[in-house]
């Protein structure tokens, strides 16, 4: 008997999670800085605005900026908090805006570690192993910040997300940890994988067993060593998904930066790929990095994942799922001015911030 094909994956299909969660289609907005919140943390309508217009151009899942577990761990002015009960409020106002709008809702989780900004914390940075103006956690300090990481969890739960993400990617605190470069600990948080991945999975347990089995937990992970992400191995982060996925995660979101592109290690795998081969097919796989077009999100689902989050285009592009049902759509790309990006939701702040994004915003601003 002959096999039939699998049919190919549309972007615009709906995405049903393992704990139920139900999202419209498989669009994701990536987690975002937008520096749109007050300074102890609370959401501001800005920001509130900025997520609830993506959600109203048809993004299937919204997921928030980070938001910082502990005050010692924010990384900059104007990020979203979730370390005090006062933020539950805000939060719970922002999730009953996404599901009114027909989002479902995932909040990012974060400490900065070494990356934390001692001008906006007023506390000295920690991180794996003592580096320029960061010290050396001590075992107090990783006991503390894995009960902050549950606590949030909580207020998460609490004001009534579908779901969070933490932060396991881009250089911040459990980068930091997970780092084969960076950590020169030679205690049970360093030297071999399991000791250098201990954090991030006993984080991941402590979540998983402060929140309901239907509440969806996911982990953002950096693959190889690029950008801020150093000492970072393939095959390591490949593992460590394994095991969060032993953990009780529910999804894997990988952030490519270039998913257009095979990995350094193996030029001729993509990591996609391997990701895929590596996690139980219940837990869903997520993928972001420079997708424009519907054909490359849909080339990334053919591959293996589940969703695409958008970051760049999604911040210009502010209906982007509702617009790729149209073939003769061209999505808007940089360098764009601030008074489009002002028109496209961005708050004054927001738009201003993209300056720093290298050849985002034009020069004359016209």
């Amino acid at each position: 008997m002959t096999s039939t094909p699998a049919s190919p994956v549309s972007i615009l299909e709906p995405l049903v999670l393992r704990t139920g969660l139900r999202a419209a289609n498989r669009v994701v907005l990536a987690p975002m800085t937008n520096k749109q919140s007050h300074d102890d943390g609370t959401l501001a309508d800005e920001e509130l605005a900025w997520l609830c217009s993506r959600a109203e151009g048809g993004f299937g899942t919204v997921m928030t900026c980070a938001a910082h577990v502990a005050k010692d761990g924010q990384g900059w002015a104007g990020e979203l908090g979730i370390f005090d009960d006062r933020h539950i409020a805000g939060l719970r106002r922002l999730a009953d805006a996404l599901r009114e709008r027909g989002a479902a809702s995932i909040v990012q989780i974060f400490h900065g570690g070494m990356r934390a900004d001692p001008e906006v914390s007023g506390a000295v940075p920690w991180t794996a192993s003592a580096a320029e103006g960061a010290r050396t956690a001590t075992s107090d300090d990783l006991e503390v910040v894995i009960e902050r990481f549950a606590a949030a969890a909580g207020r998460a739960e609490q004001a009534g997300f579908d779901g969070l993400e933490i932060h396991g990617a881009h250089g911040y605190l459990f980068t930091q940890f997970l780092s084969a470069t960076g950590n020169q600990r030679d205690d049970a948080w360093g030297g071999p994988l399991e000791h250098r991945a201990r954090l991030l999975r006993e984080v991941a347990r402590a979540i998983r067993a402060r929140v309901r089995a239907d509440f969806t937990v996911g982990v953002r992970l950096s693959p190889e060593d690029f950008g801020n992400a150093r000492g970072i191995d393939l095959d390591e982060s490949i593992q460590v998904a394994r095991w969060l996925a032993d953990d009780g995660l529910d999804f894997v979101h990988v952030s490519l930066w270039r998913s257009n592109l095979n990995t350094a290690k193996y030029p001729d795998r993509h990591a996609v790929d391997l990701f895929r081969a590596a996690l139980p097919r219940d837990v869903a796989l997520f993928a972001a990095g420079g997708v424009w077009t519907r054909a490359e999100a849909e080339a990334l689902l053919a591959r293996g994942a589940d969703a695409v989050a958008l970051g760049r285009s999604a911040i210009i592009n502010r209906d982007w799922p509702e617009r790729i049902a149209d073939p003769e759509w061209v999505a808007t790309r940089p360098p764009v001015s601030i008074a489009e990006l002002r028109a496209a939701g961005l708050s004054p702040a927001f738009a201003e911030y993209m300056r720093a994004w290298k050849n985002f915003v034009r020069d004359d601003d016209a």
